[in-house]
């Protein structure tokens, strides 16, 4: 992924903030997605809920991402841990393509790890973002 910066809520980074230290404390998740989580959240620009670009994907977005490859599309919802589920694609933010994902916009680029390589996505849509539709603390 590249270093430019992403956009982020308050209230995202502090929920975030949270299930790292408590993630940490109990040692529940490896220490590699943490890690992962915690650069993106280093490089973030905070802004409130009010603030925030709506095509920004947030906490609880729903998102079509393609992949340049293949131009495979799949939709996602972008969820704490203990909201995910691969069948209904309520995608963690601790899983490599949600941390991926997390801050970036309509239109970007990110790189997702796999084990043949590097899967390059394309978030094409935003197709819900709770600030923009005024739920603010979803």
């Amino acid at each position: 992924m590249t270093d430019r910066k992403i956009c982020m809520t308050e209230f995202d980074k502090e929920r975030l903030d949270k299930l790292i230290a408590d993630a940490e404390e109990f040692n529940g998740y490896p220490g590699k997605d943490l890690e992962s989580l915690e650069e993106e959240l280093d490089k973030a620009i905070i802004v409130s809920s009010e603030d925030i670009p709506r095509d920004v994907v947030t906490m609880n977005s729903k998102v079509v991402l393609r992949d340049l490859k293949t131009s495979e599309t799949m939709t996602c919802v972008l969820v704490f841990p203990k909201n995910a589920n691969i069948d209904t694609g309520a995608i963690s933010v601790l899983a490599p393509i949600g941390t991926a994902i997390l801050g970036y916009a309509k239109g970007d680029v990110v790189e997702w790890p796999v084990p043949s390589g590097m899967r390059h996505l394309s978030i094409d849509e935003i197709l819900y973002q709770p600030e923009a539709s005024g739920d603010f603390h979803l």
